[in-house]
């Protein structure tokens, strides 16, 4: 069986990243640039008043001096004139600064008297003016890859940027196969449950930027994989959840194969989720998940996601472990990694993990519950509470 490690490892092997495609810069939240974008435009493009006040020459801003108040500055509307000595304009904050003053006296250490004003004692001194450029030059990139967050867009948006370049969303199909099984709102059997791994999937994949594709169904024999598998289109990654119900992939693996995948790795030395394949059908990855929601779910977050993540030109790396104190003891763990279902949280010397008692992978609620992955390497001995152990956070 490959490690966690390298079965990530040989997974983003199977893909590369798909290409841009340039969208409205008001559609670009959340989606990855694809290239750096570079600033057309200083900002301020002019030195700016940074108060409400009045623009003066800082020689003549001393207090108790009398200055000549000869026009007014606004926001989008600048003062035509220039300010000589003894003179002041009136402006207000992002306007501006008129030619010839160099500071402004904020409105509160001015006394308006008519057309003049007096410069209160204990003026504070500060210029209050904004040098043009001070937020960035024409020429000054936003680099890349990245996804953009609101700043990131506010950012673009000022150097005035109406169409950025992103990285095109992966189109990910997502197969659930099984007798047992019946989709969400319909009427289950006596043996069939309701299918809900293909959801939290579908879920999981959009928050990270892909496009997921629900297909029906795959019944328990070749045929019926076959048929849906056909329908896999143009998607640039193929996910299955489950096998046969004799387990281990057996329809799966077998029909896949049939119809020109070829077998990558089978099985991987984790818990949950040892029953994982991947390999090339075509032009486009597949990952075999298992068909237990819990498994399939954290298998998923480990190999789907940073598969995705590649594909949008991110580096799709494993989430990255932090440090933690264990709250209650826990048993020494098996051959494979275990990642465990947990709640962290902060506490006086730093993060403190509690494992949940019931580690079953098939139980969804354990899972909600959970924030985190207790993280257990393999052959881990028992550790008593206060043990320092390392986890990540959950999808």
């Amino acid at each position: 069986m490959l490690s966690v490690a390298d079965a990530h490892a040989r997974i983003l092997a199977l893909v590369a990243p798909l290409g841009e495609e340039e969208i409205p810069l008001a559609e670009a939240g959340g989606r990855v640039l694809a290239r750096p974008v570079a600033a057309s435009r200083d900002q301020p493009p002019f030195a700016a008043s940074a108060m409400d006040g009045y623009a003066v020459r800082d020689a003549d801003a001393v207090p108790g001096a009398r200055l000549r108040v000869i026009g007014a500055a606004q926001a989008g509307a600048a003062f035509s004139g220039v300010v000589g000595p003894g003179e002041a304009a009136r402006i207000f904050t992002g306007a501006p600064m008129p030619p010839g003053a160099d500071a402004v006296v904020i409105q509160e250490d001015a006394e308006r008297e008519g057309d003049t004003i007096l410069v209160r004692p204990g003026r504070d001194g500060a210029r209050h003016v904004r040098p043009a450029a001070a937020d960035f030059a024409a020429g000054t990139t936003i680099s890349a890859p990245r996804r953009l967050r609101p700043a990131d867009v506010a950012l673009l948006a000022a150097m005035n940027a109406a169409r950025v370049p992103v990285a095109r969303r992966p189109v990910v199909a997502i197969i659930p196969t099984g007798d047992e099984i019946v989709a969400p709102g319909g009427v289950p059997g006596p043996d069939q449950i309701v299918a809900s791994n293909n959801y939290g999937l579908k879920a999981m994949v959009e928050a990270a930027g892909g496009e997921a594709r629900l297909l029906p169904i795959a019944r328990d024999t070749p045929e019926s994989l076959a048929a849906v598998l056909a329908l896999t289109g143009d998607a640039d990654l193929v996910v299955t959840l489950g096998g046969a119900s004799v387990g281990d992939f057996d329809i799966v693996q077998k029909t896949a194969i049939a119809h020109g995948l070829a077998l990558d790795f089978h099985k991987v030395a984790i818990r949950p989720g040892k029953p994982l394949m991947a390999g090339r059908l075509g032009a486009r990855a597949m990952i075999g998940l298992p068909g237990n929601p819990v498994s399939a779910l954290v298998c998923g977050q480990l190999f789907v996601l940073p598969a995705v993540e590649r594909m949008l030109g991110l580096p799709g790396d494993l989430p990255t472990a932090l440090p933690a104190r264990l709250a209650e003891a826990v048993g020494p763990n098996g051959p494979r990694t275990h990642y465990m279902r947990a709640r962290v949280e902060a506490g006086p010397a730093g993060w403190s993990c509690t494992p949940f008692v019931r580690q079953d992978s098939a139980l969804l609620s354990v899972l909600a519950a959970a924030n985190a992955l207790l993280v257990r390497p393999p052959d881990a001995p028992s550790q008593p509470a206060g043990d320092k152990v390392e986890f990540i956070w959950a999808a």
